[in-house]
C-alpha cells in the first residue's frame, strides 16, 4: 500500500519557502483596480489571493504588514467602509484582492444580501483565484456570519485558509485554545486548507509564514539572464 501521508518539510525547505516569500513581498506592489460591480473586474491575468473577513478584523492592516507598506490598503476606523474589490499587483507575479468586509451592523439587509451575491459570483467565477485568506479575530468568538462565509466558500469550491489576526492580544493559553477550535472547524469544511496561521500586524507574528504560504501560489520569478 502506498502511503499518501504528507511529509513534514525539512528545515532547508522551510527556509527556502520563507526566503521565496520574503523576495516576493519585497517586490513592487501597487494598486491596479477597484471594482464595485462584477462587470468592472480586471482581466484575470495573474494568480490571485483574496482576503476576506468581518469588518474591523484587521484585514487592511494585515495586507499592509505582508507588503511592508503602511498605507497600501486603507485601514478605516469605520467598519464596513470598503465597498469594492481592490486589486493589488505584487511583483508581476501575484494579485492580492482586498474584499469588502462582511457583517457590519449598520448596513441595511439589502446591502448585506448584495455583498453576498456579488462575492459568491466573484468567488465561483474567477478562474485565477487560487485561495481565499479568511481572517478571524483571535480576540472574539467565531460569529455566525463567519460560519456562513465558510459554507459559501464550500459551495463555491474555492480553497480558503483560516488566518487568525491580532494574536498579540490574547494570553498564550487563550490563543492556543482558539487555534485548536479553528483547526477543528477547518477540518470540517471540504474547501478549507488544513494549515491555520496565527498572525499579528503589530508585532509581525506569523507574517513570514503567511508570506511563504502565498509565495507558493505565485508565478515563479523571472529567470535571470
Amino acid at each position: 500500500m502506498v502511503d499518501f501521508t504528507p511529509q513534514a518539510p525539512t528545515p532547508e525547505e522551510i527556509e527556502r519557502d520563507r526566503e521565496a516569500g520574503r523576495l516576493l513581498f519585497a517586490g513592487e506592489c501597487q494598486f491596479v483596480f477597484g471594482a464595485q460591480k462584477l462587470g468592472q473586474l480586471p482581466d484575470p491575468l495573474l494568480p490571485e489571493v483574496a482576503f476576506a473577513g468581518r469588518s474591523n478584523v484587521g484585514k487592511s492592516s494585515l495586507v499592509n504588514a505582508l507588503t511592508g507598506r503602511r498605507t497600501l490598503a486603507r485601514a478605516s476606523s469605520e467598519p464596513g467602509r470598503t465597498k469594492q474589490l481592490n486589486f493589488f499587483e505584487l511583483a508581476g507575479r501575484l494579485t492580492l484582492v482586498d474584499m469588502p468586509g462582511y457583517g457590519f451592523a449598520k448596513a441595511a439587509k439589502a446591502v448585506k444580501e448584495d455583498w453576498q451575491g456579488m462575492m459568491f459570483s466573484f468567488l465561483r467565477g474567477r478562474p485565477t483565484l487560487k485561495r481565499v485568506v479568511l481572517l478571524l479575530d483571535s480576540r472574539v468568538e467565531i460569529k455566525e456570519n463567519d460560519r456562513q462565509i465558510m459554507k459559501l466558500l464550500d459551495r463555491a469550491a474555492v480553497t480558503f485558509q483560516i488566518v487568525l489576526t491580532k494574536c498579540d492580544v490574547p494570553k498564550p493559553p487563550v490563543l492556543a485554545a482558539k487555534l485548536r477550535e479553528t483547526r477543528e472547524i477547518a477540518a470540517s469544511h471540504a474547501a478549507a486548507y488544513p494549515t491555520v496561521l496565527a498572525t499579528s500586524s503589530t508585532n509581525g507574528e506569523g507574517i513570514v509564514e503567511l508570506r511563504a504560504e502565498l509565495a507558493r501560489l505565485a508565478y515563479p520569478p523571472p529567470a535571470r539572464a
